[in-house]
Order: C-alpha cells, then structure tokens, then sequence
C-alpha cells in the first residue's frame, strides 16, 4: 500500500461527518474495517448507540503473544461559530497540508495505522502481531473506549499500546488525568425586594467557589508530568433579576497527575466544601505515566530516531486521551502518544495536518510493529 493510498484513507474519513455530538462513526467503522478485513485482518464491530461502532482488527495475534496495540478515535468535535475559510468535510490538499474536521485530531492517525498494519505484513512478519482499537466517542470524555472495556470479552494482552493523538510524531510517555465536576448549590426563591425570606444559592455557590480557588493539592510535584492543576471553568444560576435564585451551579476541572487518586481528591472536595453543595463527576479518568527506561518505549524512541537522554525528553501531553482508560485496562502496559497530528490545531477552525507527517507516520508505526519483541 503506497503513502498515495494513506493520504486517501484519510480524505475519505475526513468527508465522512463523525462530529460528536452525534457521532454517526458506523461509516468512517465499516471503512477502515473493510480495509482491514481484504487485507486478511480478523475485524469485529461492537456496536455503540445508533449508527456508532467500536472496531477492533488484528493479525498474526495467537493465543500467548503479546501484541502491539495502536489505538484511535473516528469522532471529531463541532465546527465552531467561525466560518471555514475550506470545506471542513473536503481534505482539501494545499501547500503540503491536508484540510478538515479531524485532520489532525485524528484521522490522519487513523489513517497511518491502518496502513502501517496492512503494510507491516506485506513487507515482514511482525513477531508478535498486531491490534487496533478504534473507537466511537472520545471526544466527549473517552466514553467510548470506557464501553469498550467493560463490554468487550477479547481484549487479549499487549506489550505496549500506541495511542494515535496528534503530537506531530514526538513522543510523549504521558499526559495528566482529569476530574470533571458539576457542582450544584439548592435555595429558597423570594421577591428580590425582600431577599430575608429566601435563601440564596448563588452565594452558596460563591462560597464554595472561593474555597476551592484557594484549594491545595499539596506539594509534591510528579517528576514527567509537574503539579495538579484545578480551574472553575462555567458558573450559571438563578432565575431572573429580581427573584432570590433557589438554584445554582459551578463546574471543576481537575487535572491531576499519578500523586492524586481521584477518590481521596473527591472525598477532600466533600469536606472542604461542606453539606450545601452536591458533588456529580463527569468524567474521571486517571493520569498515564510510563517509565522512560521501559523496553517498549525505547523501541518507540528508535523507530522515532530518538535517543534516550536527548534535550527535550522525555515528554508528557496537556490534553486526555483514551490512553487514561486503555492503560489501566491492560494493567498499566507501557503506553505511548504518538500521532501524526498538528497538536495546537485540534479543534481548531480549519484545520489541518501536513501530509509528510501522515506518510512518516506510517513509517515509524510499521517499523514499531516489525521492530517490536
């Protein structure tokens, strides 16, 4: 398979629409699945919610070999309120960039594992074999690898897992957790005129607000991924002007690195901000961390030409992945994010990913698979 075809596979998924909400992935699945299956891939569909499916391929896989897991996700997030100056669902190819929703984040990752599987076994034989997990709805807090998990009875063994991200082929050996919060205060409403015979809930919410602006995780700081971090992104409450409100509510983002178990995190929370506010979480997913020295991660830093000690490593990611949910799944295997994406152009208005690092990445994922033992 020629790089002409990865560049292909990836137009075709960009002009397939996977923005989630709703997701829709069903089409972008059944692509890459029949790919895989003409290219001798056993490929299952496990089905998420209407016109949504998980795929998992593999190849050369027996019963006790430890596989290399590459994994992705077809979902991309809304456009946006700013027009596109391209065709968000076109792959427009431009001055060595390819154009639209997920170019980056990351179907021209998608696109290069796919294509380094297939290519892996047309020029070698990889020694342990090797499993793709692509999934339906990440983008909105890794749901959809979290069902994968719990659902899906072959999930086999690994000897490192490959996650697709856009890291512009750098790769990085973790990236910090995330708590997702929704925190609600209740009151009495009451004429704005008389506020003495109601009870105030955004004050409630104002309180609890200032207590956890002040919070402390505490000091000691995680040697890849540095110190926790905790923000009050999106406040909202009452019902008009003039009424005391009986209602409000706050949000919390937690990013936490491996020195924060998210339980303890949850139960200080609790206390510290006392019985008039109610605690949902969102999303909890914990921080992934491999030790750099780790075999696997060194045959990822070769194939990357990267040698252990050089500037600038190892490194760690700002953003989650479906890596939080996958690692601990296969009880802490060495994990790497690794994809061909720009990353500050994620989500972002026109978007888009160079076309030399979608085919490099189709390179150095083959030659992880070949490589690998």
């Amino acid at each position: 398979m020629a790089f002409a075809e990865v560049i292909e596979l990836t137009r075709e998924l960009i002009a397939l629409d996977t923005v989630n909400p709703p997701g829709n992935e069903a089409p972008a699945a059944r692509l890459v699945g029949k790919l895989l299956e003409a290219n001798g891939f056993d490929v299952d569909y496990i089905p998420y919610g209407e016109n949504r499916l998980h795929v998992v391929a593999q190849k050369g896989c027996g019963r006790n070999s430890l596989p290399v897991i590459f994994t992705g996700h077809f979902d991309t997030v809304p456009l946006g309120a700013v027009s596109w100056k391209t065709d968000p669902l076109g792959g427009e190819i431009k001055d060595g960039k390819i154009y639209g929703r997920g170019s980056s984040d990351m179907k021209g990752g998608v696109a290069a594992m796919v294509v380094a599987a297939i290519r892996a076994f047309e020029e070698g034989t990889p020694p342990e074999g090797v499993r793709l997990l692509l999934t339906a709805a990440e983008e909105t807090g890794c749901q959809g690898a979290k069902h994968l998990v719990s659902t899906y009875k072959k999930m086999g063994r690994t000897k490192g897992i490959v996650v697709g991200e856009p890291t512009a082929n750098i790769p990085a050996i973790g990236h910090k957790g995330g708590l997702y919060l929704n925190l609600k205060t209740k009151g009495k409403t009451a004429h704005s005129s008389m506020p003495h015979l109601g009870d105030n809930a955004i004050y409630k919410a104002a309180r609890a607000i200032l207590k956890v602006e002040k919070f402390d995780f505490g000091k000691e700081e995680d040697p890849l991924l540095g110190f926790s971090t905790l923000n009050v992104g999106k406040m909202q409450g009452g019902i008009n002007l003039n009424s005391v409100p009986d209602h409000a509510e706050f949000t919390i983002d937690a990013r936490t690195t491996t020195k924060v178990e998210h339980h303890k995190l949850l139960e200080r929370l609790t206390n510290e901000l006392g019985e008039e506010v109610a605690i949902e979480v969102l999303v909890d997913l914990q921080a992934v961390s491999t030790d750099e020295s780790d075999s696997f991660v060194q045959s990822v830093y070769a194939a990357c030409g990267i040698q252990t000690g050089q500037a600038g490593f190892p490194k760690s990611l700002p953003y989650l992945t479906d890596g939080a949910v996958l690692q601990p799944a296969y009880s802490g295997t060495p994990t790497v994010i690794l994809g061909p994406g720009q990353p500050e152009m994620a989500h972002k208005t026109d978007e888009f990913c160079y076309t030399e690092n979608i085919e490099k990445a189709v390179e150095i994922y083959k030659n992880i698979i070949l490589k690998e033992r």
